[in-house]
């Protein structure tokens, strides 16, 4: 662990925290650049404890005495910056007064992460990063052994989906998967049945699968506001829906996942 005060908000040195802000540079260039940024210090200690490598550190001095215990390994740069500086390099107001940039690990195997797991969700191109965080502190917290994400999700190791996982994406085992014809085919294969939460008037209602579910199954959740595709739901083997009242007709995705995965409880 090397200390640096950090001169000049622009520098190289602190280039993996330039425009935070910028959804769209970070989506194209983190993974490009096999790196992911990790926000405040739990989140941090979280990553460490996981196993991933840090490759620098950017911080206010004051948060600097909590993270020396899992920094002091790493033969890493740790830059100081006040308040000021850091609200120039990153592009917002680091209210949580510490970032880390982590090297991207490398996904396990589609075919390896499915030969352990009993029960699995797939995020098909769900959009909102705070939804795709939310999703898997849910998987984490209620009991499905891991996530499938499509190749048009968005990315679970952005730094928004991480700080609101609170870190448990890095407890969670997932993968990116191809298109529905292979997915389908993985998990057919697998032994898995397929349930895609959606409306439907043929759909099942949510307690009648938590009375039987199967041995190993695969929840499928789509999109904000479109659902899932035509080719998801041709691929699933039941529909499942979440009986609402007063005339809602679904929930948000997040909410959605968090209720399925309470109502099925642990994999038996």
């Amino acid at each position: 662990m090397r200390i640096e005060r950090v001169a000049d908000a622009a520098s190289d040195a602190v280039a993996d925290y330039a425009a935070l802000t910028d959804v769209a540079l970070r989506t194209a260039t983190e993974a490009e650049r096999g790196l992911y940024i990790a926000e405040s210090a739990k989140v941090i200690t979280r990553a460490i404890a996981a196993g991933h490598r840090p490759r620098s550190v950017l911080l206010e001095e004051k948060w600097l005495p909590g993270l020396v215990p899992v920094l002091e390994p790493f033969d890493i740069p740790v830059h100081l910056a006040d308040a000021r500086q850091l609200e120039a390099t990153t592009g917002y107001r680091v209210h949580r007064g510490a970032l880390a940039a982590f090297e991207r690990p490398q996904l396990p195997d589609v075919g390896a992460l499915l030969a352990e797991a009993r029960r699995v969700v797939v995020l098909e191109d769900i959009v909102d990063h705070t939804n795709v965080g939310a999703i898997f502190r849910s998987v984490a917290a209620l009991g499905a052994d891991a996530v499938l994400v499509t190749p048009r999700c968005a990315d679970p190791l952005y730094r928004r989906s991480v700080r609101v996982s609170m870190g448990t994406v890095f407890q969670v085992p997932w993968t990116r998967v191809g298109e529905w014809a292979d997915t389908a085919t993985r998990l057919t294969e697998r032994g898995f049945t397929t349930a895609a939460l959606a409306l439907a008037d043929d759909a099942v209602p949510l307690r009648t699968l938590a009375a039987d579910p199967p041995e190993r199954l695969a929840l499928v959740f789509g999109a904000e506001g479109d659902g899932l595709s035509r080719q998801a739901l041709r691929a699933a083997d039941l529909v499942v829906t979440i009986p609402m009242a007063h005339g809602v007709d679904s929930l948000n995705v997040a909410a959605a996942a968090a209720v399925v995965l309470y109502a099925l409880g642990e994999p038996v």
